[in-house]
C-alpha cells in the first residue's frame, strides 16, 4: 500500500487589513464595498512575531505576511521588510511568504535580502474574464509581477479563486496559466460569498472543486505544493480526505485574511484521524 504524502501547513497573517483601494468584486478588503471587516494599519512587529510562534507550533512550515492594497511602495517594503527579519531573528524553520500585491523586481529583491523566501501572487482567474471581477489594474500587471519573483531567485507562489462566475474554460485558462510559470506552490481558492460583494453567490460544486485539484495537479506534476486555501471548509467540511485524494498536500490553517477558518487543533486532528502525517519540511516552498 502506497504511503500517503506528507501534509504541508501554512499560516497567514493580514498584517494591513482592509484598506485597498481597487475594486476587485471577490475581496472585502476594498473599501469601495464597505464590508463588516476589522480594519487596521501596520500590526505591531512584536505581535506579529508571536502570532508566527503560535503557527510554528501549530505546525506551519509556510507563514505569509500579507497587506491590503494594489501593491508595495517604499513604505509597506520597508515594514514587511522588518516583519521577517524580526522573525527570523527569533523562530527558526519558517518558510516566509509576503503577499502585497503588484511589486518590483527591485521591491521583490530587497524583500529577499530582508528574509522573504516566497512572494504569492494570484493570478486570480483567466485573463479573458479578469475584466469583470477587476477593471482598477489588469490581469497583465499580474502576471508581470509573477514574473519578476521568479526574475529575483524567490520561490513563485500563484493561484487563484474559483467559483467567482466564470465558465469551465476560465477555469482551465488560468490552470493552465499557472502551470506556464511553473510556481514552486498553487493556492486553490474557492469564492467566499459576502453580502457586501458584488458577487453574490457561488457557482461552483463540490465535484467540481475535486476536478479543479485534479487538473492542477496534473499540471504542476507531483512534487509541486498544492494548497486547499480558502473557502476550504464551506466545499470540503468533514469530506477532506477528498482533497487529498483529487491531489492537494498542503492547506491553510487558522484564519484567513477576513473569515474566520477552523482552529488550528480540529485540522491536525482531522489529518491524523485521515492518517496523514505533517510535514516538517517545506525545502523550497
Amino acid at each position: 500500500m502506497k504511503k500517503k504524502q506528507p501534509i504541508f501547513l501554512c499560516a497567514i497573517n493580514n498584517i494591513l487589513s482592509g484598506t485597498c483601494k481597487e475594486d476587485c468584486k471577490f475581496c472585502t478588503q476594498s473599501v469601495r464595498y464597505h464590508a463588516d471587516i476589522e480594519r487596521y494599519t501596520y500590526k505591531a512587529i512584536d505581535q506579529i512575531v508571536e502570532e508566527a510562534r503560535v503557527a510554528k507550533d501549530n505546525g506551519a512550515l509556510g507563514y505569509c505576511l500579507v497587506t491590503a492594497g494594489k501593491g508595495l511602495d517604499d513604505k509597506k517594503t520597508a515594514f514587511v521588510a522588518d516583519a521577517a527579519r524580526a522573525i527570523k531573528s527569533e523562530i527558526k524553520g519558517l518558510n516566509l511568504i509576503a503577499c502585497n500585491g503588484t511589486a518590483s523586481a527591485e521591491q521583490l529583491r530587497h524583500l529577499k535580502e530582508h528574509g522573504i523566501d516566497s512572494y504569492n501572487h494570484n493570478l486570480e482567474t483567466s485573463e479573458n474574464y479578469y475584466p469583470e471581477i477587476c477593471q482598477t489594474h489588469s490581469w497583465q500587471e499580474r502576471w508581470q509581477t509573477c514574473s519578476d519573483v521568479k526574475s529575483v531567485g524567490l520561490a513563485l507562489c500563484t493561484g487563484g479563486i474559483f467559483g467567482m462566475g466564470e465558465t469551465a474554460e476560465d477555469r482551465n485558462e488560468l490552470l493552465d496559466a499557472i502551470a506556464s510559470l511553473e510556481p514552486e506552490s498553487t493556492p486553490l481558492n474557492f469564492y467566499h460569498p459576502n453580502p457586501a460583494l458584488p458577487i453574490k453567490s457561488r457557482n461552483l460544486t463540490q465535484p467540481e472543486a475535486i476536478d479543479i485539484i485534479k487538473k492542477a495537479r496534473q499540471l504542476l506534476g507531483e512534487e509541486k505544493m498544492l494548497m486547499v486555501a480558502g473557502g476550504r471548509e464551506l466545499i470540503f467540511s468533514n469530506e477532506e480526505a477528498k482533497m487529498f485524494e483529487a491531489g492537494a498536500n498542503a492547506i491553510v490553517i487558522g484564519n484567513y485574511l477576513t473569515t474566520t477558518g477552523q482552529a488550528p487543533h480540529k485540522d491536525l486532528d482531522i489529518l491524523k484521524n485521515l492518517g496523514y502525517d505533517i510535514a516538517i519540511d517545506c525545502g523550497t516552498h
